[in-house]
């Protein structure tokens, strides 16, 4: 058996959460690109409207509402890419959009029909030699998108965990 047929590792690892209550079973990716939406009739990717949870609370159920079509994720050459979907915006932040060793928190926000590039593999790679993590957890490969609602320092929710419904992409840095 040659190694080419040998099968593929996955890029990225996708969980999904309300607010502090990771919902559903992880998410493997090992196609170039994955959609995650909310319902679909004939959707192929992630249907974060097919995950139950008992007692959800009204904004989260009005925020979901609004996922619709989702975001398109697309593993490019240059790095991983985010297509919004939906008809609202969302919010991502990401290490390598983050400004290095900065003690403010960047949230991109991202309207409907726009892509950003959510992140960067040269740049990574940069960060990782120069960037000081005393401050608590923080992993060099994860992405946050969340839907619908931002956090951060502009805006009344300080964490990510404050947001209704939110993405954590975590990705196989060494499958590039």
């Amino acid at each position: 058996m040659s190694p080419d047929t040998s099968k593929q590792s996955h890029w990225c690892i996708v969980a999904y959460w309300e607010h502090r209550t990771r919902v559903g079973r992880l998410y493997t990716v090992y196609e170039h690109s994955v959609s995650i939406f909310y319902d679909l009739p004939h959707g192929n990717g992630f249907c974060l409207g097919q995950l139950a949870l008992d007692n959800r609370s009204e904004t989260v159920k009005r925020t979901r509402s609004k996922i619709g079509y989702g975001i398109l994720l697309s593993k490019e050459p240059d790095g991983v890419w985010a297509y919004n979907r939906t008809e609202h915006p969302i919010f991502v932040n990401s290490p390598t959009l983050d400004i290095p060793n900065s003690r403010t928190l960047i949230v991109r926000k991202v309207m409907p029909g726009y892509s950003i590039k959510v992140f960067d593999y040269e740049k990574s790679c940069l960060l990782q030699q120069m960037t000081d993590y005393a401050d608590g957890p923080y992993d060099p490969n994860s992405v946050r998108i969340s839907f619908a609602k931002g956090w951060g320092p502009c805006y009344s929710r300080q964490f990510i965990t404050s947001c209704p419904c939110w993405l954590e992409i975590m990705l196989n840095n060494n499958n590039r």
